[in-house]
This record gives C-alpha cells, structure tokens and sequence, in this order.
C-alpha cells in the first residue's frame, strides 16, 4: 500500500528530537547507533496481514513465552535510502529485498508479506522522518525491515501471529577505519551454512552462530571472518556479512569473479547488482567455486590483483589482507585496487543520482503526503 493510504494510520510521535540535537547525531554518524523518530509495525494475526501504523519509536510489547524467543522464528532485510541531488529521496532496490524477505519467511515456516505493504511501510517511514537522511559523501538512512514470531505459546510448531517493523537508523562509513582495506580470517573451525541449512536465508540465528568465528577473527587482529563450505572446508562462500569478489588477471584484463550460489550463502543484492555494473563498464564477470588453496597461490603469483567485499551496509570493502593458521596473504600491496574502486564509484554514481539508473534501481519516496 502506498504511504497516503488511508488504511495505513500515521500517529507523529510526539517527542520527536528537536532539529538541532538531530543534527548534532547527523555529525557523529555510527552505524546502528542512532534511530530515526519513528518505526512502522504491521500485526499478522487470523491469517491476515493487519493494517499498519507508523509511529513513535519505542520498545515493543512482547510475552515472555513469544515463539521468537524460543524457537527463532526471525528474518530481516537491510536496505538503503539515499539524499537526491534535487533534495529528493530515493530507495536503492526495495522491491528485491521484498523478494528475498518472502525467500526467507518460507524457509523459516513465515507469511509472506504483500510488496504494497513492505514497500509501503518502508516509504511512510522514510516520509515522515525525511529529516533523518543524511546528505554527507557515503551517507544514507539504513531501513531495517524484519519480521519476528510473537505467539505466547510453548509448543514446537510455527507460531499463528507475527509482527512485521521497519526502524531506520542514519549511516556513515560501515567499518571505523573508513574506506581502507580491511583484514579477514578464514575460520575452519567454524561454518555458517550447510547444504539443506538455512544459508541462503536471512535469518537471525545465522548471524548469532556467527559472532564466536568473528570473535576469533578479531582475537588474529582481523576485522572480518571469511567463511568455508561445511564439507571440505576448502570452498570459499562469504564474508562476515557480505559477499566476496576477486579479479583475476586473464591475458592482461580484469575478470570478475564471485562465489557461486549454493543455496548455502546469502544472494546479495550488491553482489548482483556489481555483477551488473561489471558488464556496463565493459568487464567479463563470472559465477564459480573458488577452492581457498588456488585463491592463495593466485593471490602470491599476482594471478589475483584484488578482492573485496560487498553487502547493503558496506557497499564495497577492499580486501587487504587474508590470514588463517600458518597463512598470511598481502593482497595488492595492501591497498585499494582500481576496479573495486570504479565499481564503487559507478554505483555510488546510481545510488546519489549523480549517474544515469539505465536499470531503473532507484525508487523514489513521495514525501509530501507525511507530517511535519
């Protein structure tokens, strides 16, 4: 449903952050610190999706007993909303996070979710708290979509009510450091997925068996976790969070390439949209599995120039350093390479409006419907 219907109820909180403390969040971005005014909240009860509100952000009721809290019944989305050179707002690819959120309710045993009601909610809360999207270089506002269980009962069986929010939260930079190479670790003492699992759904309890391999990695001096497939323990799948990508050099010409999709590591949007990117700017792209052992030597012969990652909060990361047990690996001198960098700038470009969206990525929120 679109923002101005009817059925879709607006109630302004009524303590909204006065425009100079809000500014004075804007300057100190950290990402997933800070919350905009309001939080859009749709109830699934009888079979039916609920009409929804957009209201004043605050802590949710919920039952002790709520199937989330027992059984894990809980998915989420990330996407972002970006300042228009006109001062308009545009979201980047909204409608494929609706389908990947549908993607994973089904594999948790979850109501799918209308796209008018998804869109819809992400767009009346952008509307209403406008003044929240930041217009600095790599800033956005961070929409955070996610559905939970909140059936009071103790049975083993997919709950009967659900609750569906949107929160937003302003965004810099994803990694402290900035846009610097990042170092990772490459966990075999730990897997995310495995084949039949729940990898290619976001879901919460694929990030909770995550935290102790980022722990580890952190533990090596590394910023971010690389993760293996669960039978070998040799094919390399994701990044903490993101995707990965590497260029190789073939007859004197970058080649892209990236994991290909199991079923067992999440299908990134920016992944397939770089993929995109990569033929506009007259690269060859591939999908394949890349077995750690040969990343390495390709690395250390110069066969891979770079790697970086990717992903909603991040954008593209470069990678610049690749370590486990009695490994290190420099990868391009430890700096940036230069197309992780056009990538970057070309969808930046698309994202800001400052380049043609020949792929129609960006949708525009209509502003003027919300309360000021």
């Amino acid at each position: 449903m679109p923002a101005s219907d009817p059925t879709f109820k607006i109630t302004p909180s009524t303590t909204r952050l006065a425009a100079a403390e809000r500014e004075k969040e804007l300057k100190a971005i950290q990402f997933g610190r800070v919350f905009t005014d309001h939080m859009a909240v749709v109830n699934y009860r009888n079979g039916t999706w609920q009409d929804g509100e957009v209201k004043a952000y605050a802590a949710i009721p919920l039952s002790p007993a709520a199937s989330v809290l027992h059984y894990g019944q809980a998915i989420f989305e990330g996407f972002k909303a970006y300042r228009q050179p006109d001062g308009s707002v545009s979201m980047f690819r909204p409608d494929e996070n609706w389908n990947r959120f549908n993607r994973s309710a089904r594999r948790l045993a979850m109501p799918a979710i209308p796209k008018d009601l998804f869109i819809g909610a992400s767009e009346a809360l952008v509307a209403i708290d406008e003044a929240w999207v930041p217009s600095g270089p790599g800033e956005s506002l961070y929409l955070r979509p996610f559905m939970i269980a909140t059936d009071p009962y103790l049975g083993v069986r997919p709950s009967e009510t659900y609750m569906f929010l949107v929160i937003a939260s302003p965004a810099g930079e994803y990694f402290p450091q900035g846009l610097k190479p990042v170092s990772v670790w490459v966990s075999k003492d730990y897997v995310r997925a495995a084949p039949g699992g729940t990898g290619e759904a976001k879901c919460a309890g694929n990030y909770a068996a995550s935290l102790l391999a980022q722990a580890e990695a952190k533990d090596q001096g590394c910023d971010q976790v690389i993760w293996l497939d669960a039978i070998e323990r040799e094919i390399i799948e994701e990044m903490g969070g993101m995707n990965l990508f590497f260029v190789y050099r073939q007859h004197g010409e970058p080649v892209v390439v990236t994991p290909a999709l199991t079923g067992t590591l999440l299908a990134g949007i920016t992944r397939s949209t770089l993929l995109d990117l990569a033929a506009d700017l007259g690269l060859k792209a591939e999908e394949r599995r890349l077995r750690l052992t040969d990343v390495l030597q390709d690395i250390a012969s110069g066969a891979i120039s770079e790697v970086f990652a990717c992903g909603t909060a991040a954008v593209i990361t470069p990678v610049g350093e690749i370590k486990g047990r009695g490994f290190a690996q420099v990868v391009n001198d430890g700096g940036n390479g230069p197309v992780a960098m056009a990538l970057r700038d070309a969808l930046l470009g698309i994202q800001r409006g400052t380049a043609p969206d020949k792929h129609g990525w960006m949708h525009a929120v209509p502003l003027g419907s919300a309360p000021r």
